[in-house]
């Protein structure tokens, strides 16, 4: 069974109120009801994915799990699909119910959402495994929640990377938060800062400056002790190509300017340089303007910004613009072309 983003099912946003979901639902009930939709079976189907996702969403228990399990709902949907008729409801019911001879054994749970949320997962085991409690060594009870496997809870939680006795320990799990971030070239040359929505939080993050496009920067305890790994693309711009930290950009000269010489003013990406342009330029050479590329990513210097010359000849020539034209050119040679 593939896995159900329920607010997208419903159209509402994670943040979304109680109030937006119901709404949201009986909106869209009304829309894809079958007595609506006689003999239409796409209807019918949809209607039975904005039942699902409203018994999900409407129920606040229920919405904290799903929110918690965040992309690996899927597992367990799988789970209670195979394991005792729940419909891929692992909500449906109590308990163990649905999950009867799979046991943890069957199925690889991995987390990867807010590090805080962790603490929520010794109730979703008890609510979906089931226990009690068992006598401990030497005579000592102690309370130990066991899964329908045997497996205890404390210790297939500790063989995720949490301490089985909580508290600051949580911290120390292996969640990862993932999202991602366009920025500008421009953003590139001086660095920049993002305010991201990180697994429901707002965080805000510095892109240093020289990162690469489709690079992941890590961001270490930046939301409740986990580390967000943040995915960089940059767009394309319209003057500048990019190779590493060197920069490439095309400049029109005039005709004056390259039989005779001159200077012409560049724009960089931070700023604006002279130009000085050797008489007899060929449209298309290039010059290297050294230290006027982007900067090396987390590291002293930068790199070059390469200007290659494109030859604009005039147009609309007079009569006597012509003649003297003819009278330059049967004064030089003409390198042949080809």
């Amino acid at each position: 069974m593939e896995y159900r983003d329920y607010y997208a099912t419903l159209g509402v946003p994670r943040t979304a109120s109680q109030a937006d979901i119901k709404k949201a639902f009986r909106k869209l009930a009304r829309q894809h009801h079958p007595d609506a939709n006689k003999g239409n079976a796409a209807a019918e189907g949809r209607f039975k994915e904005i039942n699902e996702a409203n018994e999900v969403l409407s129920d606040p228990e229920k919405r904290k799990l799903y929110n918690q399990l965040g992309s690996d709902w899927q597992a367990y949907q799988r789970a209670g699909a195979t394991g005792g008729g729940q419909s891929g409801n692992p909500f449906a019911g109590s308990g163990g119910g649905g999950f009867s001879g799979a046991g943890p054994g069957g199925v690889r749970f991995e987390y990867r959402g807010n590090a805080e949320d962790l603490a929520g997962f010794s109730d979703f085991f008890r609510t979906f495994f089931g226990g009690g409690g068992e006598p401990a060594g030497g005579g000592r009870t102690r309370t130990q929640t066991r899964t329908r496997g045997g497996q205890s809870i404390e210790d297939l939680l500790a063989g995720m990377g949490q301490p089985a006795g909580g508290g600051n320990g949580r911290a120390a799990a292996s969640a990862r938060l993932e999202a991602q971030a366009e920025v500008t070239l421009e953003e590139v040359a001086s660095g920049t800062k993002r305010l991201l929505d990180v697994d429901g939080k707002r965080i805000e993050v510095t892109i240093p400056k020289g990162v690469s496009n489709g690079q992941s920067i890590r961001f270490s305890g930046v939301a409740a002790g986990a580390d967000a790994y943040v995915k960089v693309s940059v767009a394309p711009h319209p003057v500048f190509t990019r190779d590493g930290a060197n920069l490439t950009r095309e400049v029109p000269i005039t005709l004056r300017e390259a039989l005779l010489g001159g200077e012409t003013k560049i724009k960089t990406l931070t700023g604006t340089v002279a130009l000085r342009i050797p008489p007899e330029t060929q449209t298309g050479r290039a010059f290297r303007l050294a230290g006027q590329g982007l900067p090396h990513f987390r590291k002293e210097g930068r790199g070059d910004l390469f200007v290659k010359v494109r030859l604009v000849l005039p147009t609309g020539l007079s009569a006597d613009a012509k003649k003297a034209a003819e009278a330059f050119l049967d004064l030089v040679d003409q390198p042949e072309a080809g």
